[in-house]
């Protein structure tokens, strides 16, 4: 059965050295369209609002991205800019602060830019420029390197890295500066597939890394009820994997936050004339799935609201 291939997986919380003290993971599949960056976005909003502090890295150079979603992506066709990729390769043209942007409800986001197009190869021109100086320049570990260097650790509770679906340099430097993956999947047979891959890349880059990763929760995604769908679940639960919740699709709601440019959570305050109460229940779902991963990583949030609770306008932390 294809679920064998997931029991190397089923890891508990790991920490690097960039990240102890907090909570860290990247959000992935292999497979395209199952959510992914929009669970992203709704877990930084559900862990920013329980009074955490969480930083965001998204690494997707696609348009359509999680910058796009918090609307903070002005600024990723300018080439004059400084970006995350010149500081990746020891050439930032200013603060690594000074990259960070302030979004909804507090939570800070690098936006994306296009030179992450070309990250890989500014990895390589780096590493053979270090090299003829007899210098090392491991490429797979360089945003773990910046993220320690600027002691992230101490600033923040929490950081989400968005990686594309493909393999490269973005998915490995999120890997190696995570150590832990929550992992969207398509209740299909194509996310069966997508997940059964997943064992050997993620084996092959603890090989390569020599890092442990985590797996710390399976989110079923778009889920409608059908029995093939509940057997897919099951499958997965069988094995180990950690589903603490269950989304249905409500695809009205979650394409209404991109066209909004916000989460959920903001989405169902600012752009619903009622409460929808399955659209409350996506928002309780956000907000345990939050704590969930919270206990999973040793952190505690101060203030967690009732699951799925809509706050005042004049209660959010604005950017």
């Amino acid at each position: 059965m294809w679920y064998v291939e997931l029991k190397r997986l089923t890891k508990t919380y790991t920490r690097s050295l960039a990240t102890d003290g907090m909570l860290s993971y990247a959000v992935y599949s292999e497979a395209g369209g199952v959510g992914k960056t929009t669970l992203t976005a709704n877990l930084a909003v559900a862990h920013a609002r329980a009074g955490l502090d969480v930083l965001v890295v998204p690494l997707d150079p696609q348009d359509g991205d999680l910058s796009y979603l918090f609307d903070a992506d002005h600024d990723r066709a300018d080439s004059d800019v400084d970006t995350l990729v010149h500081h990746l390769v020891g050439r930032g043209m200013g603060e690594f602060s000074d990259l960070i942007r302030t979004v909804e409800h507090g939570v800070d986001i690098i936006p994306e830019h296009n030179r992450l197009e070309d990250l890989g190869e500014a990895l390589r021109k780096e590493q053979e420029a270090r090299s003829d100086f007899g210098e090392s320049f491991p490429m797979w570990t360089q945003l773990q390197r910046v993220l320690r260097e600027e002691k992230i650790n101490e600033q923040y509770d929490v950081l989400i890295v968005d990686p594309p679906a493909s393999s490269g340099p973005q998915l490995y430097n999120a890997l190696d500066a995570t150590r832990n993956l929550v992992v969207p999947i398509e209740p299909s047979g194509k996310g069966q597939a997508s997940v059964s891959g997943l064992d050997d890349l993620v084996t092959n880059l603890e090989e390569q890394l020599e890092i442990n990763i985590g797996v710390l929760a399976a989110v079923p995604n778009r889920f409608k009820g059908t029995r093939d769908q509940d057997d897919v679940v099951a499958e997965v639960e069988d094995v180990g994997f950690d589903v603490p919740v269950i989304l249905r699709d409500r695809t009205s709601l979650l394409e209404g936050c991109w066209r909004a440019h916000c989460s959920a959570f903001r989405y169902v305050r600012d752009h619903r004339d009622r409460k929808r109460d399955y659209e409350v229940e996506t928002l309780a779902q956000f907000d345990q799935l939050a704590r969930h991963l919270e206990s999973e990583g040793g952190v505690e949030a101060p203030n967690p609201p009732e699951p799925g609770e809509v706050e005042p306008e004049n209660a959010e932390v604005e950017a």
